[in-house]
C-alpha cells in the first residue's frame, strides 16, 4: 500500500471512529486498524527518508550525503 492509500484509509478509520453511535467493540477494532496504518506509515516514511539525499558543498565540489548524516551535524 502506498504511503497516499495508509493515509487516506486511516482518515476513513479517524472518521468512522469520531461516529458517535459506534459500538465498543467496532471502536477497538478500528482503533487496532489506526495503529497498524500508523505503523505502516512510519515505515513508509522512514523508507523515503533513508532514500533522501542532501546535497553539500565541499572544499572537492559538491558531494552527495544521506540525510541522516544531514542531521547530525
Amino acid at each position: 500500500m502506498t504511503l497516499e492509500q495508509t493515509v487516506k484509509k486511516l482518515e476513513e478509520t479517524v472518521a468512522q471512529l469520531e461516529k458517535s453511535d459506534i459500538e465498543i467493540d467496532k471502536a477497538i477494532e478500528l482503533y487496532e486498524q489506526g495503529a497498524l496504518l500508523t505503523k505502516h506509515s512510519r515505515e513508509l516514511l522512514d523508507g523515503y527518508k533513508k532514500r533522501i539525499t542532501v546535497l553539500k558543498k565541499s572544499a572537492e565540489g559538491i558531494v552527495e550525503v544521506p540525510m541522516e548524516e544531514k542531521a547530525d551535524e
